[in-house]
């Protein structure tokens, strides 16, 4: 059956190209539609820094592969990390068998072969090697916590984290598809807890790019302290916000985490397949206000969510999602187009070999406008200016409730004073149609989207943006 053994290099490049093409044919041979081979090799480092400590180094290290057949709208998928001949062979026959296909020594494959590889990762072979070592990176991260110290006050909790995530991938299908790629991402996040009496403040930030070796060595721990600590101090002492229902402007970059949460999944072919979008027949319509366009691309330099291709061997492009409110297109991935017609985006994405691909949101962000953020404020008699996000949580239909971890009042067309313990809360379907100004200062951010092919790296933004209606959460 699988007689040709994978190469013994510890690399995943053209060299395999005889055991996956014998692999490939069995499987159609064996009469499935497609089959599918994903194969990884991963390299991660975390590290925590508490106060003036590092109190944990967490190296990690990987490599498996991921099989899925098609047949018909079905799909068996089983993951494995031994990769010798036999070990394919068995993950292979399950997978098979789910569909109730067996391998056969008389099946005629139909498949003639893998063309020649396209390979995305051939400039970014030493990527690996260029990134900082444990030493460096504890020494940046204990800079950051130090400065936290310097510019902070009354901060009872000092945290620095950082995590580097190396993966090559090598992706090969019975339709022609054979690529290969390297993925490099890097984060550094600092979290304070300020105190003084009865008064608390927690305010988090994150900062993340990609494809980029010397980014921990070109980050600005000063800078970031100062906006760490300066949150921190604002809020410590701010008032409790009173809720109601009013007009509220976001912030760019994290702000656009709503979007992302909130109408983003939903314009996803996993909620067309399960039913759960009210978007589903409204392609050609209007679900927001005319102001917004709202795209979906894998191309942006550095960006958390950019990559050359996606885990299903597709090139990443740019998807318009929503032009001047209506809907264009969904998000979809192979299975995707294949249940429910939506065209591939590039956009097939999982956590590891351990995971089927499924369609995933990779740069997110609703685009620019004409006005500036000053004009958004100076529209607003009286609501809520929300400079940064925190945690929250989704609905399968899009409800949202987002807690804001710095906000004002906006008083007159002017910010006036600080409130804590606002939330936002609403549906997608009834806030979309509210954005009715964007400002002209798109900004994105680093994050990371946890779905049904797990955890992944994604981008979100957008510009500051005025909602004319929201509930807002409070005392």
């Amino acid at each position: 059956m699988i007689a040709t053994a994978p190469p013994d290099t510890g690399r995943l490049d053209h060299r395999w190209t005889t055991a996956l093409e014998e692999l490939l044919a069995c499987g159609r041979g064996a009469g499935a539609d497609l089959v599918e081979v994903f194969l990884e090799r991963t390299d991660h480092l975390g590290v925590l820094a508490e106060q003036d400590t590092i109190t944990s180094v967490t190296p990690a290290f990987g490599m498996g592969a991921g099989i899925r057949v098609f047949r018909g709208h079905r799909d068996g998928f089983v993951s494995t990390n031994d990769l010798s001949p036999t070990g394919l062979r068995r993950a292979l026959e399950q997978a098979l068998g789910m569909l109730g296909l067996e391998p056969s020594l008389h099946g005629t494959s139909g498949f003639d072969g893998l063309p020649a590889l396209r390979d995305f990762a051939a400039t970014k072979s030493d990527w690996l090697q260029r990134c900082p070592e444990l030493q460096e990176a504890t020494a940046r991260l204990l800079e950051g916590t130090d400065q936290l110290q310097r510019q902070g006050s009354h901060l009872q909790a000092r945290r620095g984290s950082y995590a580097r995530d190396w993966q090559e991938v090598l992706v090969a299908a019975s339709d022609g598809t054979f690529g290969r790629d390297i993925r490099l991402h890097q984060s550094v996040g600092l979290n304070v807890l300020a105190a003084d009496g009865e008064h608390r403040a927690g305010v988090g930030r994150r900062y993340g790019t990609s494809d980029q070796p010397d980014d921990l060595r070109r980050w600005d721990a000063t800078s970031s302290a100062a906006e760490v600590c300066g949150s921190a101090g604002t809020m410590l002492y701010a008032d409790y916000v009173e809720a109601g229902q009013m007009p509220a402007v976001l912030a760019n970059r994290f702000g656009g985490v709503i979007f992302h949460e909130a109408c983003g999944h939903l314009l996803e072919t996993t909620q067309v397949e399960r039913g759960t979008t009210p978007f589903a027949e409204r392609v050609g319509e209007s679900i927001a206000h005319e102001a917004v366009t709202a795209i979906d691309e894998g191309l942006t330099g550095g960006a958390f969510g950019s990559l050359s291709m996606d885990d299903e061997g597709m090139e990443a492009q740019r998807t318009v999602l929503i032009q001047n409110g209506i809907l264009q297109r969904f998000i979809s991935d192979r299975a995707g187009e294949l249940r429910t017609g939506h065209s591939r985006t590039g956009s097939g994405r999982r956590q590891s070999h351990t995971f089927a691909a499924a369609s995933r949101m990779r740069n997110t962000y609703i685009d620019a406008g004409p006005h500036t953020p000053e004009q958004l404020i100076a529209s607003v008699d009286k609501g809520l200016y929300c400079k940064s996000m925190g945690g929250g949580s989704v609905g399968p239909t899009g409800q949202f409730n987002f807690a804001v971890e710095e906000a004002y009042l906006i008083e007159n067309g002017q910010l006036t004073k600080p409130v804590k313990g606002a939330t936002l809360i609403g549906e997608a379907k009834e806030v979309m149609p509210r954005i009715s100004m964007c400002a002209n200062d798109l900004e994105l951010a680093a994050g990371f989207c946890g779905s049904v092919s797990g955890s992944i790296f994604v981008t979100v933004g957008q510009p500051h943006i005025k909602v004319d209606s929201i509930t807002v959460g409070g005392r």
